[in-house]
């Protein structure tokens, strides 16, 4: 069997016009994701704060879909952050569904996290999803419900080391993925978590995939091949369209059968 990721990618009619958000959609698997939505005919707005890389990004997605939105943001600047989807809205219509997509897994030993390293790792990690999912919900409840994906990680569930903050981080968005669904389901809003195993991005590769990590992922997982972005968006486009209008609370794993 091919193992490349295949190009006869699914269409969701109900995804067409959709007004989507994405945090940290400059590069990464972020990028994959705005990529995969514009594909399907959503109006997308994205941050980040690599302009050069966002401009490949918006290129990208031109060329199959609506041009998106870019928007610089540092993702610990909430009213950045809140100012971002409100110009979305703005440029497009109420918010329909949001991808709560940016994180920094940057290593960190425990004994060299200060107080202030470790306000940021939060600030960075689990602040934005709280408050952009905030800012949605009224332009959610006036659509009649939406769909919000947070990225989790399957990095505390191996119980990775070198990343205790990222990783602490990653599994509160499974309580908060489950709070939120309960919170906003009467309003029809869907809230479900997307765990990626170890995403083969320019950045993982570049900073830590060696060859004791690629011996990893062969001895772990139990398809062959590597994940990539676009195996996570794939996902993030079910559990943003109506196929999956009665999925919610849930958390999905894509790992290649590691966890």
């Amino acid at each position: 069997m091919n193992t490349q990721i295949s190009r006869a990618f699914g269409n969701y009619p109900s995804l067409a016009g959709q007004t989507v958000f994405v945090t940290g959609g400059s590069s990464g698997i972020g990028a994959d994701i705005v990529v995969a939505f514009a594909r399907q005919g959503a109006k997308v707005g994205f941050t980040g704060r690599n302009v050069e890389a966002a401009a490949k990004v918006v290129a990208d997605a031109k060329a199959v879909g609506p041009a998106p939105l870019f928007l610089k943001s540092d993702a610990a600047d909430v009213e950045a952050l809140r100012a971002a989807i409100a110009q979305t809205a703005a440029s497009f219509g109420d918010i329909g569904v949001l991808i709560n997509n940016v994180a920094n897994d940057e290593r960190h030993d425990i004994a060299d996290v200060t107080q202030a390293d470790f306000d940021w790792r939060i600030a960075v990690n689990l602040r934005p999803p709280f408050f952009a999912a905030q800012a949605v919900i009224e332009g959610m409840k006036r659509l009649g419900g939406g769909a919000i994906i947070n990225l989790g990680s399957i990095s505390w569930m191996i119980k990775g080391a070198g990343y205790p903050v990222y990783a602490t981080c990653k599994s509160a968005m499974a309580g908060f993925t489950r709070s939120l669904a309960r919170d906003l389901g009467k309003h029809s809003i869907r809230v479900n978590t997307l765990s990626p195993g170890w995403v083969m991005t320019e950045k993982q590769k570049n900073m830590w995939v060696d060859e004791a990590g690629e011996k990893l992922m062969d001895d772990n997982q139990c398809l062959p091949g590597r994940i990539v972005g676009a195996d996570v968006a794939q996902l993030a486009l079910y559990l943003a369209a109506e196929d999956s209008r009665m999925i919610t609370a849930q958390d999905f794993i894509i790992d290649a059968g590691w966890t």
